[in-house]
């Protein structure tokens, strides 16, 4: 049988609330619960597609941590849960996910595609030493700036370096701070 996926949700924010008022801090953290259930729900019955158990634990893996996972990762995840879903499964449930609206798929170069959470309009950091991506948020181009007649219907922006950690721990750090 698999776990509620409710308390698993509301366990994730209820760590990362720092509010004062624990009446409150319950309060957000259902609402917050509930605005993902809800975005969810509607998602999957807009798009026609069934909303299935390992679809929703996938959903619930992604939300809890915004850490850009690929396939396998979020399968390593989920696994723990769901001891008999497939690796297959959760490419087609990613993909049924991305085709419905609710994550996004993060294409870097040849890297293994990963999945995003953020849906508001941003970019991503790559950190080319310990390959962790994060997001950046950035103001949209002017449609003025475009040639007459041009529309934008997407946009991506990827930029690549070191991640704080990373520099402050590179011999590359180093050299830089010496000039």
């Amino acid at each position: 049988m698999l776990p509620e996926i409710g308390s698993r949700v509301s366990t994730v924010h209820r760590k990362n609330n720092i509010k004062k008022n624990p009446q409150s801090s319950e309060r957000d953290t259902l609402k917050s619960s509930e605005r993902f259930s809800s975005s969810y729900e509607k998602a999957m019955s807009h798009s026609g597609l069934r909303s299935t158990p390992q679809r929703r634990h996938i959903y619930d893996a992604l939300m809890g941590r915004r850490d850009h996972p690929s396939a396998t990762e979020v399968f390593l995840r989920v696994k723990k849960n769901a001891p008999s879903i497939s690796l297959a499964t959760v490419y087609n449930s990613l993909e049924a996910l991305v085709a419905c609206g609710l994550v996004r798929a993060v294409h870097v170069d040849r890297e293994p595609t990963r999945y995003c959470a953020n849906l508001q309009e941003h970019g991503h950091f790559l950190c080319d030493k310990c390959g962790k991506v994060h997001d950046v948020n950035w103001p949209a181009p002017p449609q003025s700036s475009l040639p007459p007649g041009y529309i934008i219907h997407s946009q991506e922006m990827t930029l690549r370096g070191l991640c704080n950690k990373c520099a402050s721990s590179s011999q590359f750090s180093k050299e830089i701070q010496k000039l």
